[in-house]
């Protein structure tokens, strides 16, 4: 079986595809379309149910954030993807509850220990997040097949796609680098942008304005 036919063949997926095609780059579209794939067959190994469309929705809106647009919002770029999902699927139709799962899929993908625990949309989105650009297991077929990976970088190429993503978070972030405290893309602009010094959360609780 080919693994890009896990795509939803739906209304709301074409939709999503559409949105995302139109507005985003090819880095973050094939990126993003990788994540839902691999975060899919993540799912199938592990006997998971998840909503094919829910995680399609929040693999493919999981790095909106990162566009020009959202660079003055103050706010973490994962939650800026957020709530476009979330606008996108109220417009939709969507239920709340579904809302709130890919709202909360896509908030979270930055931050490792926590999603794996929650229900499988959530978990998914950041696996597959984690095996596309932390590589995190690339060399158990258990998880993914050579073949079924081979598949979905020939359907979604990632040419020198470490230097390109990696200065795509650097873009999306350094206009607000508060927003790296306490998370890993203060590592991001530690690397990409002179001069930058990540918030420091002992320092924080040593000089907050309590008295003791």
């Amino acid at each position: 079986m080919n693994p890009t036919t896990l795509i939803p063949d739906s209304k709301l997926a074409t939709a999503v595809t559409e949105l995302v095609r139109d507005t985003t780059s090819d880095l973050v579209y094939d990126h993003s379309r990788r994540v839902y794939l691999f975060g899919a067959l993540q799912g199938r190994a592990r006997g998971l149910a998840f909503d094919p469309e829910l995680l399609y929705v929040g693999a493919m809106f999981h790095d909106l954030g990162l566009g020009e647009e959202h660079r003055g919002s103050g706010r973490r770029f994962e939650v800026d993807g957020a709530e476009e999902a979330a606008a996108f699927l109220r417009a939709q139709g969507a239920d709340e509850d579904a809302v709130r799962r890919v709202w909360t899929a896509i908030a979270l993908h930055t931050t490792p220990g926590v999603p794996e625990f929650m229900e499988p949309e959530v978990a998914l989105v950041t696996a597959g997040v984690e095996y596309d650009v932390l590589g995190i297991g690339y060399d158990d077929p258990a998880v993914v097949t050579s073949e079924d990976r081979a598949a979905i970088v020939a359907a979604h190429p990632r040419p020198d796609f470490k230097r390109r993503i990696l200065e795509a978070f650097a873009e999306g972030i350094a206009p607000k680098p508060d927003t790296a405290f306490g998370n890993v893309k203060a590592d991001v602009l530690r690397h990409y942008v002179p001069g930058f010094v990540p918030g420091d959360f002992v320092a924080t609780i040593r000089d907050s304005s309590w008295p003791e």
